[in-house]
């Protein structure tokens, strides 16, 4: 049995003594064109643009109307031949030109990159943040102070190795 399409992208096949191949061989290379080291506009948006330009992406947003009704979710691209549309697959990454970082597919939904240029996120929830100025060593004080100086260097040299602070 031969297949009409491959498994994880839905690219159409070609056989021998097809009638026009170019065809489907075109409609392959606009999906790769789409997938590969992607881009989309945003992942906010549920209705089409009113001018895309040929080659822009989104990610369309749930309650999805007009041309992308039925579409949540997926990556719809704009192409000489209209909408074209892609149902993500686990591992799928595009970087959101809006937002400035990316997002990938983990076999269920969208989910936002963990490292972004403002800091490192865990949930959606940034966990750290730039990186900071040097904090000057715990100084002055009085005997029973040296203790809390020890702790508080402690936390510094943790926070300098961790490359959170700098040295």
């Amino acid at each position: 049995m031969t297949m009409e399409a491959t498994v994880r992208w839905g690219l159409p096949q070609l056989f021998a003594g097809q009638a026009q191949k170019e065809i489907f061989h075109n409609e392959a290379l606009t999906r790769i064109d789409m997938l590969l080291h992607g881009a989309a506009e945003s992942a906010d948006e549920n209705m089409p643009p009113f001018s895309p330009v040929e080659g822009q992406c989104w990610i369309v947003a749930e309650g999805a109307a007009a041309e992308w009704a039925g579409q949540a979710r997926s990556v719809a691209c704009w192409t000489e031949g209209g909408w074209r549309f892609v149902t993500p697959r686990a591992g799928l990454k595009l970087w959101l030109v809006d937002k400035g970082y990316s997002v990938f597919h983990d076999g269920v939904g969208w989910r936002q990159a963990a490292a972004r240029a403002d800091g490192l996120y865990v949930d959606g929830l940034r966990v750290a943040g730039e990186r900071q100025p040097a904090i000057p060593e715990p100084t002055g004080g009085i005997a029973p102070d040296a203790e809390a100086r020890a702790a508080i260097g402690s936390i510094l040299s943790a926070l300098r190795n961790h490359g959170l602070i700098d040295p």
